[in-house]
This record gives C-alpha cells, structure tokens and sequence, in this order.
C-alpha cells in the first residue's frame, strides 16, 4: 500500500466524509468549497488501497469530464505524488493502475443505456462518481445509472458507493428529493453541505469575492457560498424547466430559430443564447448558450463562425454600437441593435412570462440565471414589480431574441451545421 497523508492532503472539512461507507454518499456545496478536488483525492488513495475497486466517473456529457474530472483526478495522483503508479490516457479518457489493471472510467449520460453495459477486467465496477449532479434533469435517467454498480467481493472490506458533487441551483430540482428531505429521500444516505471556509487554500482575493456577495446579491450568495438551495420565493420566471431534447429535429419541427447578444468583458459576461421560438403552442426552447468573459471581438467572430451563425440575424444590445458596428465589419452582416425603448424590458419580460421556457441541460448558465433572476424588494421586505439588475446577461440576450415575436413573426429558421450537437 502507498503510503500517503491524505488527511493533510485534504485538509479540513472532509474527514467524515472520506471515512463515510453509505451507499450515497453526498455533497453539495458552494463554489470553491474544495468539494471535487477533495473527492478526486479521496479515489487516487482509495483505488490504491483496495485492488478489487474500479470507478465509474460521469457527467451529463462526456465531453466534459476530460476538462474537469479527469484533469481533478491526475491532479490528485501528482498531489498525493503517486502519479507514477498510474496509466493516464486523455484521449479517451481513461486511468489504469500499473499494478492491478484497476480502471478510472469516464462516461456521459449522452445515452444512459449503455452506461449499464460497461464492466471491467479486474475486481468490481463498484464506486460511481457523479460529477455536477445537478445538471442530470431527470431522476430515471441517474437511477439507470446507479444499475451499472453492482456484484459482490469476499474482502471483508469491500464497499460499493454513489458519490454526488453538485452546486445547489434550485429547491425545485429532484436531488433535494432523493437525497435531503427527510420524507422522500433515499435509504442509506450520507449528504453533507460544505462552503468555501472549509477551504484553506483559497487565498485572500477569493475569500473577499465571496464574501462581498453578502452585499452586493444576497440571494445568490446564499448558493454561491453558503451552498443552500436557491428558493423560488421572488423568482422572475417560474414558468421554465430543463428538458433534454434533439435541437437540430426541434429546429426541422418547428422552423423558426432566434438569436440574441449582450456585451461584457471582464466582470460581465458576453452572452449568446440560441433559441427555437414556438408560436403555435407559446413554447421557447433554449438550445445553445455562450457565456464568456474577456472576449475580444476577434473571439466573439470565432464563436459566431463555430455555432455557423455569421449570416444568422442577431439582435445585439442597443446600448454597444461600436460592438455592433465591429461585428458587422468582420462578417457578421445581420447583427441588429435591440429595442431600447422606454418600456423594452418590462414589455420583453412579460413577453417571457407569457412562454413555456424548456432549457437544454447543456446550458449550465441559462439555467443558473432563471433560477436566480428574482425581484426587488423595498426596505419592509415587500416585492417590487422590478426585477433586481444582477445576474440576467443570458435573460437580456433573450429578452432581444425575441423582439420579433411580440407581433405576428415572419422569421423563418436559420438552417445550420451545429457541431455541438
């Protein structure tokens, strides 16, 4: 056995946790809360000690683990310096251990079916990892998953376990369910919350960021570093739901797509929803996003010629004309300024109101910013009829998308070769 510290590697705030046996084990949390660092440290060790265990890594899309999981998880082996004991393949992406032939695996839930039929040579697929939980939107599909660990060891030791790491975006969503409420959730749970205090390796400008959410959005705060769960008390929008759907048969079915832009750069965002607008039924279907700070115009072209929207209509915001003028001066011919009449944003959001929103589980932060968007309030606590200006870069790009649909649109689909889908 590898001789390590990982009680000093993962420092303060885990050790229930690493020595936790249930068969759920989970943890949401705040950002910077160390949550999948220390879980990637916790399976380097652990995958060393006991040579029956294989894991099970997954995330909504698996184009996403190489980037996260598996990079947190070769941190850990340099961390606890045992990466020399490891195979590391990235093209898969995929983890051996020298020795015994155990394996890290990575797959999504692109097609949760297959996921049942994945086995291993050596020991038992018994430890699956879920990392950001909360994007899987639906509750049958993780419990296929759970399926795929399964079998039994002699090794007195041996242990089978679901581990959960997420961000708690909404009291709506179905982990809160299974895993928190004491009425509904599963057997043989251990679920904790931690916040970024526990991390002692933040540094100082961390800390004040986090800390000055207190003042400056209180309600994000309350997700963003206490790790509670977002409440719909408030909420602009209640009228939306994360759904998987096909966007390219979507587009063909109902053959009118909208496109809308909001500038940032370094402490806001650029923004650019992509949308199927459904008259018929008042259905707007939120397929695509980017969300990018710092972006050079150079990067927003590159972007645009990525999602193949350079000859698509854009309405950008109004209040960038230089941005505008810029885009239209290298090739994106049909970006349009918005509407920024006087009553633009009371009149896009009722227009909003009046949808049936559906969000594609890809667009992480579309779904962060309709779960938080939320009301002012006066000094006694009583709601305003004015939405709080925080937090809505992807809501105003959308806002402007569907400008043309107030009336009676003539807008037709932009036929396109997406490549993220």
């Amino acid at each position: 056995m590898v001789k390590v510290s990982i009680a000093k590697a993962l420092g303060k705030g885990y050790n229930r946790y690493y020595h936790n046996r249930n068969f759920y084990r989970v943890v949401k949390g705040s950002r910077g809360s160390k949550k999948s660092k220390d879980t990637a440290l916790c399976y380097i060790h652990d995958i060393l000690k006991y040579t029956w265990a294989n894991l099970l890594v997954i995330r909504r899309y698996s184009n996403t683990n190489k980037q996260s999981t598996y990079s947190d998880l070769k941190w850990a082996a340099n961390q606890l310096r045992v990466a020399h004991l490891f195979k590391f393949n990235e093209s898969m992406p995929e983890i051996t251990v020298i020795a015994t032939g155990q394996k890290i695996l990575f797959r999504g839930l692109d097609d949760e079916l297959k996921i049942t039929s994945v086995s291993v040579d050596v020991g038992n697929l018994c430890w699956l990892w879920c990392e950001e939980a909360y994007q899987i939107e639906n509750q049958d599909k993780f419990d296929t998953v759970v399926e795929s660990i399964r079998g039994s060891n002699p090794d007195p030791e041996f242990y089978k376990q679901i581990t959960l790491t997420f961000n708690p975006w909404s009291e709506r969503h179905w982990l809160k369910r299974a895993f928190f409420d004491e009425e509904t959730r599963y057997r043989d749970v251990f679920a904790i919350t931690t916040t970024f205090r526990v991390n002692e390796w933040l540094d100082e400008q961390d800390r004040k960021r986090y800390l000055d959410l207190y003042r400056t959005n209180p309600r994000r705060a309350r997700i963003v570093a206490d790790g509670e769960w977002g409440v719909a008390e408030g909420l602009v929008f209640d009228n939306f739901d994360v759904v998987d759907f096909d966007p390219i048969s979507k587009i063909k079915q109902i053959g009118v797509t909208a496109y809308g832009m909001d500038f940032g750069f370094s402490h806001d965002p650029t923004t650019l929803p992509e949308l199927i607008y459904d008259a018929e039924n008042k259905e707007l279907w939120v397929y695509g996003e980017l969300y990018k700070h710092g972006a050079l115009i150079d990067d927003l072209v590159s972007e645009i010629k990525k999602r193949d929207l350079m000859t698509a209509t854009i309405r950008a915001d109004a209040a960038s004309p230089q941005m505008i003028a810029e885009l239209k001066a290298k090739g994106v011919r049909r970006v349009v300024p918005s509407n920024k009449g006087k009553d633009s944003i009371d009149t896009g959001i009722t227009f909003l109101q009046g949808l049936k929103i559906h969000i594609h589980p890809s667009c992480e932060h579309t779904i962060e910013e309709f779960n938080t968007y939320v009301y002012d309030q006066d000094k006694e606590g009583n709601w305003l009829n004015k939405p709080v200006d925080k937090n809505n870069h992807i809501i105003d790009a959308i806002r402007y998308a569907v400008e043309p649909f107030h009336g009676k649109p003539k807008v037709k689909a932009h036929l396109y070769k997406n490549s993220l889908f």
